[in-house]
């Protein structure tokens, strides 16, 4: 299905994939910072069947073009379930079914399974993007008043993307996730300079006791890791998926193509026991920050989580002057190691007005709540000082 509606002098097509576009027209809207955003992430979702009806997810790209110029593009995809998109909205589900009503099928504009901030509402340099995001915008409202889902939601976005929303009249909804900002380090060690002493000497004794077991570390852009390799990672991440009661959505197929499509954005850390592997951290490398995505373990290794999820991280940051290091969803533990409570937003709209009013009034209470839940976190900052502290916050 290709539909178009005119929308002042721009022309929005809604796409069941990206095929009709190319790497460049996407990219150059905006994406090409993010890799989770990228075209080449995107499609390989498609082409590999990780979205789609068996999973739920069914894309409904919007594309903005002014005469034969795509100049604005939003990631969208009609939703049969809640699965993979890390801003949880399952007792709205449920209280939709106690209802009598369908909660399910939505609309949501995210990259698939990636609880990652970027831009949603994509357009191009050099023209009138506040005009490509209300055209954006507003395709994608009226898309979901023509298919009578029961809501939109733009799942995180940055700061002022959620906010001009919520100035639409969209609901703002808060997360929280742990997040590690580069203040100049010169190293790791200088880094844990920055911790009060019993954090330090905390890391200290994880990363001791790693190296102790004689495990050691290659890290790998995405063409240099062999086609074993990744067989041998992705074992290890169904592995973790189903350990956990979840569905690994994503293909051997999928990390093998990205790998070559845009192997400067995939990192693997992989882990050895002498000649044997036994673990590997799966990252995406953007612009300015790194994105910790999956990782699995073939045996129990004390403290190699942390290392190779989160030290390892760290190492690559400071080595490659990365501003920024988000390693995923949730994750207190995560606070002891350097990463600060940083919120995250997304926007909603609901369609049935009695729910969108108890909904409101829910976001209210969670919020407020949430405040205080970020506020409690930063409190137990690691690092030395508040001046310190808010230095990597």
């Amino acid at each position: 299905m290709d539909s178009t509606a005119a929308t002042a002098d721009l022309r929005i097509v809604i796409a069941d994939d990206l095929g009709g576009v190319t790497a460049p027209q996407w990219n150059a809207l905006g994406a090409a910072p993010y890799p989770f955003l990228r075209y080449e992430f995107l499609r390989a979702l498609e082409i590999e069947g990780c979205v789609g009806e068996r999973f739920g997810w069914l894309p409904r790209h919007l594309l903005a073009y002014a005469g034969t110029q795509l100049v604005g593009a939003a990631p969208l995809y009609l939703k049969l379930n809640s699965y993979g998109e890390f801003v949880f909205d399952w007792s709205w589900a449920d209280a939709y079914r106690r209802a009598g009503l369908a909660y399910y099928p939505k609309l949501v504009s995210a990259a698939p399974y990636t609880p990652a901030t970027g831009p949603k509402l994509l357009a191009a340099e050099g023209i009138d993007r506040s005009a490509v995001r209300r055209a954006l915008a507003d395709a994608a409202l009226a898309l979901a008043q023509d298919l009578g889902v029961s809501s939109l939601h733009w799942l995180f976005g940055p700061e002022e993307e959620t906010e001009w929303l919520v100035e639409r009249g969209y609901l703002r909804r808060t997360g929280c996730q742990f997040h590690w900002t580069n203040a100049g380090w010169a190293d790791f060690d200088q880094f844990l300079e920055a911790f009060s002493a019993e954090k330090r000497k905390k890391v200290k004794r994880e990363r001791r006791r790693v190296a102790e077991q004689g495990i050691r570390f290659r890290v790998l852009r995405g063409d240099d890791v062999s086609a074993e390799e990744w067989r041998f990672f992705h074992a290890l991440y169904a592995d973790t998926f189903h350990r956990r009661g979840g569905v690994p959505t994503l293909s051997l197929g999928f990390f093998e193509r990205i790998a070559q499509a845009m192997p400067e954005s995939v990192l693997l850390v992989l882990a050895t026991n002498g000649q044997e592997p036994v673990a590997a951290a799966f990252s995406l490398v953007g612009a300015q920050t790194l994105y910790g995505r999956h990782w699995g373990c073939r045996d129990t290794y004390h403290s190699l989580h942390f290392e190779a999820c989160y030290y390892q991280g760290i190492d690559y940051c400071l080595a490659t002057g990365l501003a920024r290091f988000e390693p995923g969803a949730q994750g207190e533990h995560k606070l002891s190691r350097g990463f600060l409570p940083t919120p995250t937003g997304s926007a909603h709209w609901i369609a049935e007005p009695r729910f969108a009013e108890a909904i409101a009034r829910f976001l209210t209470l969670e919020g407020e709540a949430m405040q205080d839940y970020l506020a409690q976190m930063a409190a137990h900052s690691p690092y030395k000082g508040t001046e310190t502290g808010a230095a990597a916050a």
